[in-house]
């Protein structure tokens, strides 16, 4: 008799679940691991929201605020790592939080991840996007910077990876491999550069004591809420690491495979970012510049290093980031198949289709369109040059999708005993992680709907409608049209995942699992 393949189990488990095996399984469980590190992106977030710590709280806000976060961080993942390794469904945290709770959280669920892997879409190709327009402007010089070119370069940046998702299905596994590596090595690459490239370097006292407070808030509000402010660096850098449960169905040995790929892309991507970010501080000698650049990362590496080294590091930096946005369209395009397989999303025939190679082709789409839509408030330039559009996408990223993880992580809580782990568990220590994650996120989310400068304060003598932080209003708009939606129609007819597959096989019929909620 003919021993079962990884993939046949696999396969078998996902029939459990109540989905036939649609998706193509063909990733390694490195390519898993791969993905969410590629999303993470130490060469993206790193450089992208650097200057909103350095503004709220300066060195301390990273050399100590980073790995701080990233133990909170990190404990999120591995309560997600348990459910994961339960349920490895391309729907992921929506399906927990159906599977655990009723249809009312995975639909809650649902809608908070997918408008966060959206705006984690858009804010990584946008960043990406001026980036490239800074890095073409070093070589070459004619080409003009601004605003309106970022925004063109940010619509290619989509389309190029609605493109590459669509028409390179293993093409997409093998680049994530090779981002891994790009951004292990490139992160290499620029630290040495920013060790042995600059003549001087600043003093452990100013990198791990010195605060700086460029928020224009007053400095009595330093600490408990400027401050914090500054974290947002961190908490939006270490997050999409969900993706390891969205590619679950197209991962070989997704139980354990995704499980590991999504803890240890935390754990690999905080050390590696301190490291990182350590660098930046002890090259950042000329404070006053990096002052003048609204705390632009890009400082330090024009007033530290001849102009060729600078350039390589955007040159870096840049590609890194171009896989980093090509890893999110591909976690954001299999959340929306799976969220519009179980009939979620208007339309949802139609995202919920894949082609011939197996790809979900007007998922992908969906989602690149919308990314572009939410960041059309970025052609407007924001007092002092601050790029707060930029942040505010960050700021409804970083809610969205920890809202989203919050939830299952609180039915998990619920559940306790009743929970059936999967070969990867958490046991007994879950009860204390699970309510540390939710104490973070909780507070976390408060802190990033607020505003991010004075003029952003409603009613002050200041306010500046170019100033706010659109994220509360994004958000807001969301929770109460969703909400809406749920009580005035979706309520009568949504009903949590929809099973695609009547029976395992032949020896028998399917668990009932995910027929009947908990609870």
């Amino acid at each position: 008799m003919t021993k079962p393949t990884s993939v046949d189990e696999d396969a078998r488990r996902l029939a459990e679940l109540g989905y036939k095996q649609e998706l193509s399984r063909t990733w390694s469980g490195f390519s898993n691991f791969a993905i969410s590190f590629s999303i993470i992106s130490i060469l993206a977030g790193c450089f992208t929201t650097f200057g909103q710590a350095w503004n709220n709280g300066g060195p301390i806000a990273i050399s100590w605020g980073w790995p701080l976060i990233s133990i909170f961080i990190l404990i999120i993942g591995l309560c997600m790592s348990e459910l994961v390794s339960a349920y490895p469904t391309a729907g992921g945290i929506y399906w927990w939080a159906a599977k655990m709770g009723k249809p009312i959280h995975g639909w809650f669920t649902g809608w908070f991840n997918l408008i966060g892997l959206i705006a984690v879409t858009a804010s990584v190709d946008y960043g990406c996007a001026t980036f490239l327009n800074i890095t073409l402007n070093r070589f070459l010089p004619g080409w003009n910077p601004t605003l309106t070119n970022a925004f063109i370069l940010f619509a290619i940046v989509l389309v190029l990876h609605a493109l590459i998702n669509i028409f390179s299905h293993r093409l997409i596994s093998l680049l994530q491999n090779v981002s891994v590596w790009w951004h292990v090595f490139g992160a290499a690459v620029v630290v040495l550069i920013l060790i042995f490239g600059p003549d001087s370097h600043q003093s452990m006292s100013f990198v791990f004591t010195e605060t700086i407070n460029n928020s224009g808030f007053s400095d009595s509000s330093y600490w408990f809420y400027v401050l914090p402010l500054g974290f947002l660096l961190t908490q939006y850098t270490i997050t999409g690491f969900d993706a390891c449960a969205h590619v679950s169905e197209e991962t070989q040995g997704a139980s354990t495979a995704a499980a590991k790929g999504l803890w240890q892309s935390i754990f690999y991507s905080a050390i590696g970012g301190w490291i990182l970010l350590l660098a930046f501080l002890f090259a950042a000698t000329d404070v006053n510049a990096v002052n003048e650049a609204g705390g632009f990362v890009g400082a330090i590496f024009d007033s530290a290093l001849p102009g060729n080294l600078a350039t390589a590091i955007f040159t870096i930096s840049t590609i890194g980031q171009f896989f980093c946005g090509m890893s999110c369209v591909t976690s954001m395009s299999r959340m929306t198949y799976a969220f519009s397989r179980d009939g979620a999303v208007p339309g949802w025939r139609l995202w919920s289709k894949v082609d011939g190679n197996r790809t979900p082709v007007n998922a992908i789409i969906f989602g690149c369109a919308a990314a572009l839509v939410l960041t059309l408030p970025a052609l407007y330039e924001a007092p002092g040059g601050l790029p707060l559009a930029f942040y505010a996408v960050v700021s409804v990223a970083v809610i969205g999708l920890y809202i989203a993880f919050a939830i299952p992580i609180w039915l998990r809580l619920r559940m306790g005993d009743r929970f059936e782990p999967g070969p990867w568990t958490l046991g007994s220590k879950y009860r204390v992680m699970c309510w540390i994650a939710i104490v973070e996120i909780v507070i976390v989310s408060i802190y990033f709907v607020m505003p991010l400068v004075p003029a952003a304060v409603p009613f002050s003598d200041d306010f500046t409608p170019a100033a706010v932080n659109y994220a509360p209003i994004v958000v807001g708009v969301m929770v109460l049209g969703v909400g809406l939606w749920w009580v005035l129609s979706a309520r009568h007819w949504f009903t949590g995942p929809r099973r695609t597959i009547d029976e395992l096989d032949p020896a028998g019929p399917a668990d009932p699992v995910g027929k009947e909620p908990i609870g």
